[in-house]
């Protein structure tokens, strides 16, 4: 069975940093880009960052300079680096591989 799976959400303070993980299972990981995205309560599902296949980044300017994504096909998994976190980062994180999503990891940003 596809699926995607993230972990490595939690509690953190403002400036800290969490490091986000996306592991498939059940699919090729190699063909198409994987991207990540955030829902904040009472908001829309908005664009962080993506990686392609082969390797190319792009990042939302809210995040850019401060999050970094990065691919192990061999593991079947994409990281999401995130350092300088902000109060209004908190939100579920959800990883997009073609047609899957995964469940969502949450990250709140408070003191």
């Amino acid at each position: 069975q596809a699926q995607l799976v993230e972990s490595g959400g939690g509690l953190v303070q403002p400036g800290g940093s969490l490091n986000l993980t996306c592991a498939a299972s059940g699919l090729t990981f190699d063909t198409y880009a994987t991207t990540w995205y955030r829902q904040a309560p009472g908001k829309e599902r908005e664009f962080v960052a993506t990686i392609t296949k082969s390797g190319q980044t792009y990042y939302s300017d809210s995040v850019k300079g401060r999050v970094t994504i990065s691919r192990d096909n061999a593991r079947k998994t994409v990281y999401l680096e995130m350092n300088r976190l902000k109060p209004e980062g908190t939100a579920v994180y959800s990883c997009n591989y073609e047609i899957y999503w995964g469940q969502g990891t949450q990250v709140t940003v408070s003191s």
